[in-house]
């Protein structure tokens, strides 16, 4: 994405919901798709948003964790003034749990501890 191209923004619809509008390339959307954004099929392409009912706060958490990993990235962003989360400690919320690694083990049919 270049400078020119536009920014990407992440707003607060009619319905309240939070939604993503603008143009970005697949690793924008990544990092959108890490930060919780849905992306929701439409006659005009996809529709990305928040999950909905999740409470304000997590809304505004999640919100501002997207436009400060867009921003790292350096693509530009303009997130609504009334989702900028609240708190000045930057904490990231917890991404999804990933599993836990597996220990090396022997083929089947191997004795071990000869």
């Amino acid at each position: 994405m270049t400078p020119d191209t536009g920014q990407v923004r992440i707003t607060r619809g009619p319905g309240g919901e939070v939604e993503v509008e603008g143009p970005f390339d697949s690793f924008a959307g990544d990092i959108l798709r890490r930060a919780g954004f849905l992306f929701e099929p439409s006659l005009s392409g996809h529709w990305i948003r928040l999950p909905f009912d999740m409470g304000r706060d997590w809304e505004n958490e999640h919100a501002t964790w997207a436009a400060e990993m867009l921003t790292a990235a350096r693509y530009p962003v303009r997130l609504a003034p009334d989702l900028r989360r609240d708190t000045g400690a930057a904490i990231a919320p917890a991404g999804p749990a990933r599993p836990l690694a597996m220990t090396a083990q022997a083929p089947p049919g191997r004795r071990t501890g000869r």
